[in-house]
């Protein structure tokens, strides 16, 4: 990573990968199984311009199946996405998975949402199928312990995630090494240790040790208080590299990731701005709208008078109200598009602001307006 620009803690860089160089701070837009939910194809991606697509390991290993994926050229090829890719290891859906699962040193065996048929992931079984689904960035497999958790035990899953990272890695190094779709694919270490300081700064220790390409902080986001999250982030990011992406996983509102930059990360994804964008609910840079609101059934503004995005450049809020009210689809598809292409922008926005030296001008603006409902 090239790191071009800092203020404080905050960064300004770029990755080079083999499909291509991303800015960061970068926020990925989530294309679960493939795509982006509400409708977008990767011609709206680029409209929206988004840097990097992350896709979901578990999701695309039980439907339509990894070795298909494979067999029809990768994830690029298969959803023509020209750009970087990043898939997750699979550890967050094991996670969410509780009722359903069962953890052993080996891996995790578990029933699929799907038809309920018994599968099991481990570190080996993680980076096979995210090699055949060919993506840019491959994230090591590692177990996500809910919060609060107990210290003795989150203590235990840190070393055992560590462990995991070991044979993610040796088994990256082994596919790479054979006929593959991305032999240059790059490997993520997550950090884990629940809400303890000492348990994160500790694993990231042991993680940065192993060299790898990038960092991630997981495990947040998962229903402890925001000002813990931070707490954590702040513990933790002494310890990761400065030449390494530090990327902050299932993150968040733009507040938090206006927050989280402040505090030195690089790379966010979640799945907020298109799940709010299905049931109505805008972001925009004076904060959150609900467009169920009645107040809105006669307005002929744009969703965000200061967003220059296609839907706000010709669709009145009223009209995208009535939509919703008549069940169209497109009211999900014309909010998504809204809704991301505001992540976007207010991740370049940061950028500029890095670049220009007037971040902390921005960030003092922005830190309380832009998670507040309007």
């Amino acid at each position: 990573m090239k790191i071009t620009k800092t203020i404080g803690q905050a960064r300004r860089g770029e990755v080079q990968t083999v499909h291509g160089t991303f800015q960061t701070p970068t926020f990925m837009n989530v294309a679960t199984c493939g795509a982006i939910k509400g409708a977008l194809d990767t011609d709206d991606l680029q409209t929206i311009h988004c840097p990097i697509m992350l896709c979901n390991t578990y999701h695309l290993h039980v439907r339509p199946g990894d070795q298909l994926v494979r067999d029809l050229g990768g994830l690029r090829e298969f959803t023509k996405w020209d750009g970087p890719v990043l898939t997750d290891s699979g550890g967050f859906q094991v996670f969410s998975l509780a009722g359903l699962r069962k953890i052993e040193e080996k891996g995790v065996s578990f029933a699929s949402h799907v038809d309920g048929k018994r599968l099991f992931i481990g570190p080996e079984e993680s980076m096979q199928i995210q090699s055949n689904l060919g993506s840019t960035i491959a994230m090591a497999f590692d177990e996500c312990v809910e919060n609060p958790a107990e210290y003795g035990y989150a203590k235990k899953s840190c070393a055992r995630t560590t462990r995991w990272l070991e044979r993610s890695k040796a088994e990256m190094d082994r596919l790479n090494a054979m006929d593959v779709i991305n032999p240059h694919q790059l490997l993520f270490g997550i950090n884990q240790g629940c809400t303890y300081e000492d348990l994160r700064i500790q694993h990231m220790k042991e993680i940065v040790s192993m060299d790898l390409d990038g960092y991630a902080i997981g495990g947040l986001a998962v229903g402890e208080p925001t000002e813990d999250m931070y707490r954590i982030i702040e513990a933790v990011v002494p310890f990761m590299p400065q030449d390494k992406p530090r990327y902050l996983m299932g993150v968040g509102t733009p507040g938090n990731i206006l927050e989280s930059v402040y505090r030195g990360i690089d790379m966010f994804d979640c799945v907020l701005p298109a799940r709010n964008a299905r049931h109505g609910h805008i972001f925009t840079w004076s904060g959150r709208r609900n467009l169920w609101n009645e107040k809105y059934e006669r307005d002929i503004l744009p969703l965000d008078e200061e967003c220059n995005c296609p839907v706000c450049q010709k669709h009145s809020r009223a009209y995208i109200r009535h939509l919703f009210k008549a069940k169209e689809m497109l009211a999900m598809r014309l909010c998504v598009t809204h809704n991301l292409y505001f992540y976007n922008q207010l991740m370049q926005r940061i950028r500029e602001s890095l670049e220009n030296g007037t971040f902390v001008e921005f960030y003092e603006r922005y830190r309380k307006v832009l998670d507040k409902r309007v």
